[in-house]
């Protein structure tokens, strides 16, 4: 028979489960994933800080990718790790860290989501309004959008989160390694239909306004370089398209793989490991990706080197 603890400010997690011989290893894994998330991220805002020709509506954007790469990946790696080196008897949670969890991880994610959303306006007026992106995307038009991004995911997270703190708790057992909305309210006996309705609609509305601006953008852009001569307007689409595309794909497929798994109880484990994976795999690629194709911030890296170089030693 389950026994029942109502409001509990101790919850206790389920942990990864990993076999000893697999728990350093792991656990060397997530260390220098998170390092490198860390290292690179913060490489990539320093980087748009300092350089002025970076400060262009498309670097700034992401920047905002970066940062949000960083905190949702500080909030979740560090408290892994340490949990990976404890005794399961020992895996307990406060409920307001529990919570600050669950609110970052679901902000990690939506955030991901309308950043894209808006870098994609913004290739858009890029391709298509070439002559008219500077009055389009002024200083005033970041901001907004910024402003924008950051906004929708907290009111949409927030009511998220919202309708599972409303609820008494009767159980203390986060099944998960790490906390999020469905493991809070399911810890509640009492009934979460509405919290299922809402996160349905989260969901849905998300993904398709997510995946719907990226066909309207992406067929637009499509039919300007199909119908120009321009090999110089082709090249840049090309270049800059298909980075967004690729950051966009990759948390796209991470983020339905944990959603299709959460309707299979039977392969948890599967689901707790693409729930890192989630994490670590757009934090680790996106510096890549935008670094590597990115002629003007590859020349300030050589710029730097090369000062470092004519210093005397």
């Amino acid at each position: 028979m389950e026994n029942y603890t109502y409001n509990s400010f101790i919850l206790q997690l389920e942990g990864l489960n990993v076999s000893k011989e697999s728990t350093y290893p792991v656990f060397l894994f997530l260390f220098f994933s998170y390092l490198f998330i860390i290292v690179a991220n913060v490489s990539i805002s320093v980087l748009v800080f300092m350089d002025k020709n970076l400060h262009q509506p498309m670097y700034l954007l992401f920047w905002n990718l970066s940062v949000n790469d960083i905190l949702g990946n500080s909030i979740l790696l560090p408290r892994l790790l340490i949990d990976m080196l404890r005794p399961p008897s020992e895996l307990f949670i406060s409920y307001y860290e529990c919570v600050v969890q669950a609110f970052t991880t679901h902000m990690f994610s939506t955030t991901a989501h309308t950043i894209l959303m808006i870098m994609a306006f913004d290739r858009y007026v890029a391709i298509c309004y070439p002559l008219c992106y500077a009055t389009i995307m002024t200083n005033k038009m970041l901001i907004k959008l910024t402003v924008s991004a950051w906004g929708v995911a907290l009111v949409l997270v927030g009511i998220l989160l919202g309708l599972t703190l409303r609820l008494n708790r009767c159980r203390t057992l986060i099944r998960s390694p790490y906390c999020d909305n469905a493991a809070l309210f399911k810890l509640s006996c009492e009934s979460v239909l509405i919290n299922n309705i809402y996160g349905l609609t989260f969901t849905v509305v998300l993904f398709t306004g997510s995946i719907g601006s990226m066909v309207i953008t992406y067929t637009k852009i499509t039919v300007v370089c199909l119908t120009s001569n321009s090999k110089s307007l082709n090249s840049k689409a090309l270049k800059t398209c298909s980075t967004h595309l690729l950051v966009y794909i990759i948390m796209l497929l991470s983020g339905m793989f944990i959603i299709i798994l959460h309707r299979f109880p039977q392969y948890s484990d599967y689901r707790k490991l693409i729930a890192i994976l989630y994490h670590i795999i757009p934090g680790s690629l996106n510096p890549i990706i935008y670094g590597l194709q990115s002629k003007e911030m590859c020349k300030f890296v050589s710029r730097l080197l090369e000062s470092k170089k004519v210093l005397p030693s």
